[in-house]
């Protein structure tokens, strides 16, 4: 049997493709290539079409005998959500159904979900857990918070079991520096200094400096992609031990502000890395950081990157080796 991993070209999907492969399982992947990289696959079956086409999707589950699917493939810039929403809840929502419906028509039993942290907006309390009540700020992520509410009704109506996991920052690369993240264009603040740090900016815009935070500045939750795919690993041998559906929050547990991340590139490259400060983008809650407890005491899970000087290096690592991403 076979483990689907749609958007496995981009930057998290790739690292679980590679990982997956490392596990002996057998991988199918489907991706449209209009964000991911052909060239950051290590192995797999791919597909290339898009996951809300009804038709290709079904073409992939009647060629393969896929007994889980991870689900990556969205759009994920909170600032472009705000300016194009439409644009959010037709790929995210609707290609979400689309999927949804063909594992139930092909009875693919096992569902893990990229979903965020965004779905809870702008926090009554931290650390975040998973009774946290969802209230997003942004159409990506109220467009993520739909899918988790179709996928509990799906649950109750056809036995689709899943877990949603609703991850903070995400940054690293893999420890031997073999892939790592190129979006185009860039939006992720450690990658966008890293690219200072290289010469490709001349400096870095740090978006709102007045926030109610110690500095001003945002304080976010980061987690190494590594580690990360651990838990969604974690994640689907919990469904198949025939355990019900669950959501769990993904973090370090720590929050660092963006000025502290920058502090640590500085210290990571030994460059400069000179800010320009610019006014708050929409949609950017002040505080995210998560309460990971359940993960870890549910699917004993343990993060093992815990300094974010550690997350830095490993994307240092990438992109002092990968100068120009994947070439194209």
């Amino acid at each position: 049997m076979s483990i689907l991993v749609t958007g496995g070209a981009g930057y998290i999907g790739s690292h679980c493709v590679a990982a997956l492969l490392e596990r002996g399982e057998d991988v199918v992947v489907v991706d449209d290539l209009s964000k991911g990289h052909k060239a950051a696959l290590k192995g797999g079956r791919l597909y290339v079409g898009d996951v809300g086409d009804a038709a290709f999707l079904d073409t992939v589950f009647s060629k393969e005998r896929i007994d889980a699917v991870i689900h990556f493939a969205a759009y994920s810039l909170v600032g472009e959500s705000m300016t194009v929403p439409d644009r959010y809840f037709r790929n995210n929502c609707m290609a979400g159904l689309t999927l949804i419906q063909t594992m139930v028509a092909h009875k693919v039993p096992y569902l893990v979900f990229s979903s965020t942290a965004a779905t809870f907006g702008e926090p009554d309390y931290t650390p975040i857990d998973e009774v946290h009540p969802q209230l997003p700020t942004n159409p990506y992520g109220e467009s993520k918070l739909i899918v988790e509410k179709m996928l509990r009704w799906c649950d109750a109506a056809y036995g689709l079991k899943y877990v949603p996991l609703r991850y903070f920052n995400v940054a690293g690369a893999a420890p031997d520096g073999s892939i790592g993240e190129d979006h185009r264009p860039e939006s992720h603040l450690i990658p966008l200094i890293l690219q200072v740090a290289q010469g490709k900016r001349e400096k870095l815009s740090l978006f709102g400096t007045d926030y109610p935070t110690s500095d001003g500045t945002c304080i976010r939750d980061y987690i190494h992609v590594c580690d990360l795919i651990d838990a969604h690993f974690l994640a689907l041998d919990y469904l198949r031990a025939g355990n019900p559906s669950a959501a769990f929050n993904l973090g370090n547990g720590k929050g660092f502000s963006n000025r502290e991340i920058i502090e640590a590139a500085r210290r990571v490259t030994g460059h400069p890395i000179p800010v320009t400060e610019e006014g708050r983008r929409p949609g950017d809650p002040a505080v995210l950081i998560a309460s990971s407890r359940k993960a870890m005491d549910v699917l004993g899970w343990k993060p093992k990157y815990t300094n974010v000087e550690d997350i830095i290096a490993t994307a240092w690592n990438w992109h002092t080796g990968h100068p120009d991403g994947y070439g194209g």
